[in-house]
């Protein structure tokens, strides 16, 4: 049947007859067409590239609703892409990479396509000599099969597209987003080597490195140097720890060997070139179509359990504890009944755990849509950094007594007004400047969560909210925590006037965040808006304060702006004299490359690995404290350690890709590659000098 099946496709394919009313003839494409049942056009990354410079361009081929196309192997029957390219002298294509297929199977047939839009990519790479404004013209004769569960269609076509030359090393990257789309949908390099062994009774066994707590959903081999019986036959898969056997059942590898796609998701691959060598299936019972499941422990439990727990932690933060001193005051101040104060943390735990599912809930939806993006995504907006800048001086300044909302409480602002409203609002505030960084537990937790069904994710981004919310709930629903704390008295103002310094600190935190993202702009612009919300509130505090009380009241808006020009004329002085001192790392680490990376590892070099951002408390205590330690660094050199840097500050494709494969929605992240090893060692998220010299001792 299969045979007879691709005879007939060859033979539509070959033979210049209408298969169908209107399509003996089909015109020529210029870059899209109507009158085709699959409309293809080319787009480029880059509109106007530099002389010698390489252009990712991509052949989208958008199907008709009930049509598909096929992958290059199209599977018991099919026939993909063709393309015959005319190009002017010295422009050269790269080869196209097709974007992971679906399965289709029609009576016992099994075909490897896409049934909506999907992109071929590919790369033009320019000649050298070429001036400003030349136009280069590329043409393709495409042949493509489109096809329903009834019937195949041959369709050819004239693709066209021109570009323009622009300023070598200027061409913008007007299509970024859509091609950062289009690379998430195809297949990731492996990064090691996969192994695979013919059986004689024509089944092939490969053996697959892969991390056991990586995600693994529907899987399935694409093929390509293979031929099979029939493609639709069940495939074999068993984890074994970082393992993944695989069994393909009737197939014959040609010369080429074994290559294909591993389908670990929905649009989601990775690349296997395997090479020949002897594979044991593991003594365990497989389980045919499909993986092993985790336990319902290691999916939910554990990951919920880490979010609680990463929750509580982040509570000790610079911009954490003083909010949580303030609430934890307010309810001595209060007197509040047992139920009252039960009630009063309860919305405080409301607002956190709402923001936390609305930011996931959002990060969620921004994912779905096509964007590569993480966790702390918020914080690689200069906007959204303006917005917590002006509210943390707002908070410094009514934490220090300069200015109050009334009627109010001691403390002053609306995160803090009596009421329940005041302790949702507080809540909210936390969880948005408590959440940037993935810290200790909470790394596999929010990984987790980006490959859960929705219900199970949202319910692992609940659990951080009810983490960070958990000390107050505590003290509300243990009289005994309660009374532990002190008698309320005039300490409780000198307290509340301490803790307006790390919050100072943390407003000078964002200026310098604001530098990175953004440069001399961000940073001007970022001490505008701090000077004008604190100028501000100032004058509300001196209209709200009493003669009496006029003088102290100025006293202390003084040195709080004192201390905030200080910070400001720090940050200019470092920006003008030294400009170029933020953004270089004391240990000169190379910018984090794929292609870098296995250029290293190739080469049997040992290289440390990591991933920060500047917004990241932990990443830079890690790098203070541990990794640009003199000694670190001397252990490094001495024994050739390659130091390779991601910075994920504003928010990079490439790094989000990589960190979600090593299962992480966000930063830090700390790989080590011995030399000649295969897979990376995951180190702790929280670093220390003798932990990373302990690894540079063990390399020959």
């Amino acid at each position: 049947m299969r045979i007879i099946f691709t005879l007939l496709i060859f033979l539509m394919t070959a033979l210049p007859l209408p298969l169908e009313q209107g399509h003996a003839q089909l015109p020529s494409l210029s870059n899209g067409s109507t009158s085709s049942h699959i409309q293809p056009h080319i787009e480029a990354e880059t509109l106007r590239p530099g002389a010698g410079e390489t252009v990712p361009i991509a052949i989208v081929m958008k199907p008709e609703p009930g049509w598909h196309g096929y992958w290059e192997n199209p599977g018991d029957a099919g026939k993909p892409l063709e393309l015959e390219w005319t190009l002017p002298d010295g422009v050269s294509i790269g080869e196209l990479r097709y974007p992971v297929p679906h399965t289709l199977v029609f009576s016992g047939l099994m075909n490897h396509v896409y049934e909506a839009r999907y992109a071929v990519l590919t790369s033009v790479t320019l000649p050298q000599g070429l001036e400003t404004g030349t136009r280069v013209p590329l043409r393709a004769r495409a042949n493509w099969l489109a096809c329903t569960d009834t019937i195949c269609v041959p369709e050819q076509g004239e693709l066209s597209f021109d570009f323009v030359v622009g300023e070598a090393g200027g061409s913008g990257l007007e299509n970024r987003v859509q091609f950062d789309e289009y690379r998430r949908k195809l297949p990731r390099p492996l990064g090691v080597t996969a192994t695979y062994q013919a059986k004689a009774n024509g089944d092939i066994a490969i053996l697959i490195p892969y991390p056991a707590k990586a995600a693994l959903s529907d899987p399935h081999f694409f093929t390509l140097g293979t031929q099979a019986k029939s493609y639709a036959t069940p495939q074999t898969y068993v984890r074994d720890g970082d393992r993944l056997f695989v069994e393909l059942h009737g197939y014959r590898v040609d010369e080429t060997g074994l290559r294909g796609i591993l389908r670990i998701g929905p649009d989601q691959g990775i690349w296997i070139d395997a090479q020949p060598g002897e594979v044991a299936m593991p003594p365990v019972s497989p389980k045919a179509g499909g993986a092993t499941e985790p336990s319902i422990w290691a999916l939910i439990v554990l990951p919920l359990a880490g979010a609680i727990a990463g929750g509580l932690l982040l509570n000790i933060m610079p911009c954490v504890f003083p909010i949580l001193s303030v609430k934890a005051m307010s309810l001595l101040r209060s007197h509040a009944s047992p139920a009252h104060a039960r009630a009063e943390a309860w919305a405080y735990a409301t607002g956190i755990i709402t923001t936390c599912l609305l930011l996931g809930g959002g990060l969620l939806a921004l994912r779905a849509a096509g964007e590569t993006v993480g966790w702390a995504f918020q914080l690689q907006s200069p906007l959204v950094i303006l917005a917590l800048l002006a509210l943390c001086v707002a908070i410094a300044l009514n934490l220090a007594g300069a200015f109050a909302l009334r009627p109010m409480s001691v403390d002053g602002a609306a995160m803090t007004r009596p009421g329940l409203s005041g302790d949702f609002w507080s809540g909210v505030l936390v969880a948005f400047v408590a959440t940037p960084c993935t810290g200790p537990f909470m790394a596999a937790a929010l990984g987790a969560a980006l490959v859960l069904p929705l219900a199970s994710a949202l319910a692992i981004f609940a659990g951080l909210g009810l983490g960070i919310a958990l000390p107050f709930l505590l003290l509300a629903y243990v009289p005994a925590l309660r009374r532990l704390l002190p008698r309320p008295g005039p300490w409780m103002e000198r307290v509340q006037r301490w803790l307006s310094l790390p919050m100072f600190l943390t407003a000078a935190a964002l200026l310098w965040l604001l530098w990175r993202q953004a440069s001399v702009n961000g940073l001007v612009v970022g001490a505008v808006v701090a000077l004008i919300t604190g100028l501000s509130l100032w004058w509300m505090g001196r209209r709200q304060a009493d003669d009496a009380m006029a003088a102290g009241a100025q006293g202390a808006i003084r040195m709080a702006i004192a201390a905030c020009a200080l910070v400001l004329a720090g940050g200019m002085a470092q920006l003008y004299f030294n400009p170029q001192a933020a953004a270089d790392n004391a240990h000169a680490a190379n910018a984090f490359s794929e292609t870098r990376l296995m250029e290293l590892r190739q080469a049997g070099k040992p290289v440390f690995l990591y991933f920060t951002a500047d917004w990241c408390l932990t990443c830079k205590v890690n790098e203070a404290g541990a990794i640009e330690r003199d000694e670190v660094q001397a252990a490094f050199r001495e024994a050739g350690v390659q130091v390779m840097a991601g910075d994920w500050t504003n928010g990079d494709p490439d790094i989000t890709r990589f960190l979600e494969r090593h299962g992480r929605s966000g930063v830090p992240l700390y790989l080590w590659y011995a030399p000649g090893s295969g897979e990376a060692r995951e180190l702790p998220q929280i670093l220390t000098p003798a932990m990373l010299v302990e690894l540079v001792k063990a390399v020959p």
